[in-house]
């Protein structure tokens, strides 16, 4: 990890804290008032879903650039796969043998790797809290992957003094498989749990008689 990513997640997770503490409380309070308790799973859900948008945003969008930073040679990447060339192009730069270790070890792998990782966590939320299909949640991964990259294509939307991040149909298929892999491991998840408690059905402890009861008081 770079120290620009470390930057970003730092930043990330001032963020979490600032948009945690605006919207937690309430909704714990609106929990309170309408059932009488705070259901701490809920609460807890939702921030760590905040914790993890935070972060996600943190790492595609910052650092932002200096307005004197040189500018990108190439600021679109349409050519699927593209990154598996590149990690050849790595490993022929620094003269490394073409194996399986080495093409790990490239930066070119680690990116698409964590492109990857970055999503597992949307598609498990899907499945799991929003009960979305496998369909629903790669789309949706492939819809909010899509915004970043647009986003990153103009500038954060103008907001950015030059376009500083390549819009890359690799980055939308990668993140888009994330989301699909964190679905499937949801779903594995809930399966192994449902598989359990039919494994281990609840046996519900037998009352005695009231007559019993009665005469034990006697006693």
């Amino acid at each position: 990890m770079t120290n620009a990513q470390v930057i970003a997640l730092i930043y990330g997770f001032i963020g979490f804290i600032v948009i945690g503490s605006i919207v937690l409380l309430p909704y714990a309070l609106v929990q309170h008032t309408r059932h009488g308790r705070i259901d701490g799973r809920q609460v807890f859900v939702l921030g760590a879903f905040l914790l993890y948008a935070c972060l996600a945003v943190a790492a595609v969008m910052l650092p932002l650039p200096d307005p004197s930073a040189p500018r990108l040679e190439q600021t679109v990447q349409l050519v699927p796969l593209q990154w598996i060339d590149d990690i050849g192009a790595e490993m022929h730069k620094y003269g490394l043998a073409p194996t399986v270790a080495n093409a790990l070890a490239t930066q070119t792998f680690q990116q698409a790797a964590l492109n990857v990782l970055l999503f597992v966590p949307l598609g498990m939320y899907l499945r799991a809290t929003w009960r979305r299909g496998a369909i629903g949640a790669t789309a949706i991964g492939a819809v909010v992957s899509l915004t970043i990259e647009i986003a990153q294509l103009t500038a954060n939307f103008g907001t950015a003094p030059f376009v500083y991040r390549i819009f890359d149909v690799d980055d939308i298929m990668n993140n888009t498989v994330g989301a699909l892999l964190g679905w499937v491991v949801a779903s594995a998840v809930l399966a192994l749990r449902q598989a359990r408690r039919v494994a281990t059905p609840h046996v519900p402890v037998p009352r005695r008689p009231i007559t019993d009861r009665a005469e034990a008081r006697v006693g």
